[in-house]
């Protein structure tokens, strides 16, 4: 008896000791809160009180929060009562205004992409229209920021525009309505055979969204479908649990969190029944897809029901949560990680273990864990959703891209509608040689200047071999070298004609159709959907795709 007495008299010690440490470290936290707290007061009161000059109180104090919050992640942030409205947009899609992506050109602002139905595009706004005047406001010098919240406004109130549009001014009246920008953009038919649903946001109605265009494709008798997750950055958990759920059954886990409060780790399971459980799928994923892009594609992957085609997603494992704080301000923290069914965090960047110079760097390989899907297939964490299919994009030619950034295909688009009243079907449209002959006269009289990779990296070895005192001896060569690659525009348009009218097509199309005619002119010559198309007409392929025998090769 005595000796039970001492074993519980041990354990209770120890009990009542780990009791107090943590008791301790807890009170030791609080303590340097506390003193900290004090510190930061005495010294935002002494600059009040003894600055040299006036200080902006709320200013400073938001700097300082946000400085202290970048010490965490990119996702923690401190949301002030004035940038409430711009968070709500975030989470909801919603907000009251004319519906229309706007952008910076010279000293003015443009139109770039009026929402179709919305109030821009009812009031005949046009892609590369120039905002002149709001309210009888000249807005020359305005950012589109200073744009943005003019146009925004109670649903119901009007707003007065001039716009510019091919030399002349035209006065526009628009009436604003409450915008609710779709997750779900466009939906459709690849082919006869192949539905296609673009989700472009997790905001609220996600999942409802897809559900219902997945339907309405079915009653186009569709045998198989592409979900498009590319460039989509995630948003709500809940509506990537419900966009599962449309090709999952009823009770599957889909998601798990795990965070410092362990009361608040959950699990997420599929609540209702799915749409179609066995209809041929694949999702497609690159570099933008994120947080609850990943959940949808990883939970897709683990579970073997679909075969995930493009580039490594973006790596983004962490669970946000929106705290109210004091005078009507929030804020946005991560709380947790989560976890696909097979018990991996795709989470690429280790935030909590950062380098001397505070930069983070990704998980090595050689720590990366493997896992296994629902049929025994290898699949590992650390670093993004590695699709079952990779597909390698080739990256835009040095004058695409200045092309791009300078507007200068933008322009040539809007001059183009200016011309054209009606281009037919957005899928049958092709640029006509003689158009892309224009287009090379239209670039001549453009100001674009631009310097291909290999003239970036010749002027670096200049640069190099002049530091090291090298460069009299290998100067004669440098000129040479750098004559020989001197490029000729007109030469250049000719080499990279099939990538710039594509990219002209698209742009010409989306003038007349918005979104939806941009996306299907694309599917021509999009690499993802054309490796999309072959395995899914491959039932073999795609079945062995999907099995632990085929992941082993």
């Amino acid at each position: 008896m005595n000796k039970l007495i001492k074993k519980f008299r041990w354990y209770y010690l120890v009990i009542a000791l780990a009791i107090g440490l943590f008791s301790f470290k807890a009170s030791d936290n609080y303590f340097e809160i506390s003193k900290n707290l004090e510190l930061y007061a005495s010294v935002m009161r002494e600059i009040n009180t003894y600055y040299v000059d006036e200080i902006d109180a709320g200013k400073l104090n938001k700097k300082a929060i946000d400085e202290m919050l970048k010490t965490l992640d990119p996702y923690t942030n401190y949301i002030s009562e004035a940038e409430a409205e711009d968070f709500r947009y975030q989470m909801t899609g919603q907000y009251g205004g004319v519906g229309s992506q706007i952008a910076q050109k010279d000293d003015y602002v443009v139109i770039t992409d009026p929402y179709e139905g919305y109030p821009a595009q009812k009031a005949d706004l046009r892609a590369g229209d120039i905002i002149l005047n709001i309210e009888g406001k000249d807005t020359k010098g305005k950012t589109t920021s200073d744009i943005s919240k003019l146009l925004k406004g109670q649903p119901g109130t009007t707003v007065k525009l001039v716009i510019k549009r091919n030399g002349q001014e035209i006065n526009k009246t628009v009436t604003r309505e409450e915008i609710k920008v779709k997750n779900v953009p466009y939906y459709g038919l690849i082919n006869a055979e192949t539905g296609y649903i673009k989700l472009t946001g997790f905001t609220n109605d996600a999942g409802k969204e897809v559900r219902e265009a997945l339907i309405e494709l079915k009653k186009q008798n569709i045998k198989q479908l592409v979900l498009d997750l590319r460039g989509n950055p995630g948003g709500l958990l809940n509506e990537a649990v419900n966009i599962v759920n449309v090709f999952i059954p009823q009770g599957q886990q889909v998601v798990f969190t795990k965070g410092k409060v362990s009361e608040w780790d959950k699990s997420y399971e599929t609540p209702n029944g799915a749409t179609d459980a066995n209809i041929p799928l694949v999702v497609l994923v690159n570099r933008g897809s994120a947080s609850a892009s990943e959940i949808v594609s990883g939970t897709v992957q683990d579970l073997d029901r679909g075969v995930v085609i493009g580039q490594r997603s973006f790596g983004k494992g962490l669970v946000q949560s929106t705290r109210p704080l004091n005078y009507n301000t929030q804020i946005k923290i991560t709380t947790a990680k989560y976890y696909t069914p097979s018990g991996r965090c795709i989470q690429a960047l280790d935030y909590s273990h950062r380098n001397e110079d505070g930069s983070v760097g990704a998980l090595p390989d050689s720590l990366k864990k493997e896992f296994k899907t629902k049929a025994g297939r290898k699949v590992y964490d650390g670093g993004g959703i590695d699709p079952d299919i990779k597909v390698e994009q080739k990256p835009y030619s040095q004058l695409a891209q200045t092309l791009i950034f300078k507007m200068v295909i933008f322009d040539f688009a809007t001059d183009y509608r200016n011309k054209h009243e009606s281009i037919g079907d957005a899928k049958a449209f092709t640029l006509a040689p003689a158009d892309y002959e224009a287009f090379k006269k239209f670039v001549d009289t453009k100001d674009i200047d631009y310097s291909t990779q290999t003239e970036k990296q010749l002027a670096d070895l200049k640069k190099k071999a002049e530091q090291e005192n090298y460069f009299d001896a290998i100067k004669d060569s440098y000129e040479t070298m750098k004559n020989q690659l001197k490029h000729d525009k007109q030469a250049d348009l000719d080499k990279n004609k099939e990538e710039l009218v594509s990219l002209i097509e698209e742009e010409i199309v989306r003038r007349y159709f918005y979104q939806k005619g941009r996306t299907e002119a694309s599917f021509a010559h999009d690499l993802d959907i054309q490796e999309s198309l072959k395995i899914l007409a491959d039932p073999i392929k795609y079945k062995a795709t999907l099995s632990p025998i085929s992941a082993k090769k």
